[in-house]
C-alpha cells in the first residue's frame, strides 16, 4: 500500500446489510410451499428439501397419525403451510408425467379409508390425453391441446377463486369459484415424480417521502425483500 494511502471504508462498509442481500439472492432459493411428511401416503419418497415427491414400491413404515393419507387411500401428500387469507401460487413441474392430480384440500375433510379424499378442488391427468377438473360437488373434462410440462396453481382465499394454468404455453385450465370456510392445503396426488418449483428473492430499494417536519423533507430507504416468481403468476382469470 502506497504511504498515506487510505481504505475507501464506506465503499466496503457502507450499506454492508443491503450488498449481503443483493449477493444472497444470486445463491438463495425460496420455495412456496413445502411438504408435510406427516401427511404423506406411507409408499411416497419425498426429497430432504421437502420440494419433490415420487411414488414408491415399498411401504415405509410410518406412524398413523390422523394427519396422515393411510394405506387405503390415495397416494397423497399435503402442503406444510395451510391458507384462510390472502393470496397464494405456486408453480408445480409434471414434465412428462401422466399421472398426477394438484390443488387444495380443506383441513378438516376425510383422509382415511379407501375412497378418494373429501374437501378436494383439484385439476388432475390421468393418460395420455384425459384431464380433468374436480371438487366435491364437480367433475369436468377439460380439453388439453398441448400437453403442459408445469402446472400453476393460484389461490385467492378470500374472492374464493382458485385457478390452474400452464404458464409456459399461456393457457387457462380452470378456476373454481367456492367460498371456502375453513384452512386450505396445497394437495398433491403422486404416482410419477412432481417437483415444487422454487422461486428467486429480489431485492430492492423503494424511496419513500415522509411528510416534511422540518424545511427540508426527510427522506427515508425502505429495504424490501420481494418474492418474485422465476416468472411470474400470470393476470388472474
Amino acid at each position: 500500500m502506497v504511504s498515506g494511502a487510505l481504505i475507501n471504508v464506506a465503499k466496503h462498509l457502507g450499506n454492508l446489510k443491503f450488498r449481503v442481500w443483493e449477493k444472497m439472492q444470486e445463491i438463495v432459493q425460496y420455495t412456496p410451499v413445502t411438504l408435510d411428511p406427516n401427511t404423506a401416503y406411507p409408499r411416497l419418497i419425498l426429497s430432504e428439501d421437502l420440494t419433490s415427491v415420487t411414488y414408491s414400491t415399498e411401504t415405509e413404515q410410518l406412524p398413523g397419525n390422523p394427519e396422515r393419507f393411510d394405506k387405503g387411500a390415495c397416494p397423497c401428500v399435503l402442503g406444510s403451510e395451510g391458507f384462510n387469507s390472502g393470496t397464494h401460487c405456486w408453480d408445480v413441474e409434471v414434465r412428462d408425467n401422466a399421472l398426477w392430480d394438484l390443488g387444495v384440500k380443506t383441513e378438516s375433510s376425510q383422509r382415511k379409508g379407501p375412497d378418494f379424499p373429501s374437501g378436494v378442488w383439484g385439476v388432475k391427468q390421468i393418460g395420455n390425453a384425459n384431464y380433468a377438473a374436480h371438487s366435491p360437488s364437480q367433475h369436468i373434462r377439460l380439453t388439453v391441446k398441448q400437453k403442459p410440462q408445469r402446472i400453476r396453481v393460484q389461490l385467492d382465499w378470500d374472492r374464493g377463486k382458485l385457478s390452474f394454468s400452464d404458464p409456459d404455453n399461456n393457457k387457462h385450465l380452470h378456476t373454481f369459484t367456492h367460498t371456502f370456510t375453513e384452512r386450505v392445503f396445497p394437495f398433491f396426488t403422486v404416482v410419477l415424480p412432481l417437483r415444487i418449483l422454487p422461486v428467486k428473492a429480489a431485492v430492492t430499494v423503494e424511496q419513500v417521502t415522509m411528510a416534511p417536519t422540518r424545511p427540508s423533507q426527510i427522506w427515508l430507504k425502505k429495504f424490501k425483500v420481494i418474492h418474485t416468481l422465476l416468472n411470474r403468476c400470470s393476470p388472474k382469470y
